[in-house]
């Protein structure tokens, strides 16, 4: 008597419902992405702090003020004065005045109401406070009324 063998089937899966999941994640991610970060700079070693907790209800208008040094590739600080840095360009921190005067006309002309607008200072753990109270004191000055300090969560479970 014969016994016949059935044929061996090689089963294959379909990888297209699998790849379309993918590429709708990556999608639906980019979208819920939280984009706060745009206006950090990475030029910026902000300090550490147990304190620093993020805000309960996020800030409506605000102006980023990115505070570091010039450094190089290893890390080291070119020059010791602080910056601000403007885009490409660095601005000295005591000659930034008129421009926090601009920035505050032109809110208050755009939208009328520019004594809500919150000043965020993200400032390296290297610069001198006394520094940054002094661009406090010139936000001040150009009638800024609301300040704000960034700080990393120094927070440990």
């Amino acid at each position: 008597m014969k016994i016949k063998q059935a044929k061996q089937t090689i089963l294959e899966v379909d990888m297209t419902p699998m790849i379309d999941m993918t590429f709708q994640l990556i999608a639906f991610f980019m979208i819920v992405t939280n984009f706060e970060q745009t206006q950090a700079d990475e030029r910026v070693k902000l300090p550490a702090d147990k304190l620093a907790r993020p805000p309960i209800v996020a800030r409506q208008q605000e102006v980023v003020l990115n505070v570091g040094f010039d450094r190089n590739l290893q890390g080291e600080k070119i020059s010791p004065d602080p910056v601000i840095f403007y885009g490409t360009e660095k601005i000295r921190v005591l000659d930034y005045l008129p421009r926090l005067q601009r920035e505050y006309a032109l809110a208050d002309k755009q939208s009328g109401n520019a004594g809500d607008i919150t000043v965020v200072i993200r400032a390296d753990a290297d610069v001198p406070t006394g520094l940054i109270q002094e661009l406090i004191k010139m936000g001040q000055e150009a009638k800024f009324t609301k300040f704000a300090l960034k700080a990393m969560s120094d927070d440990v479970p």
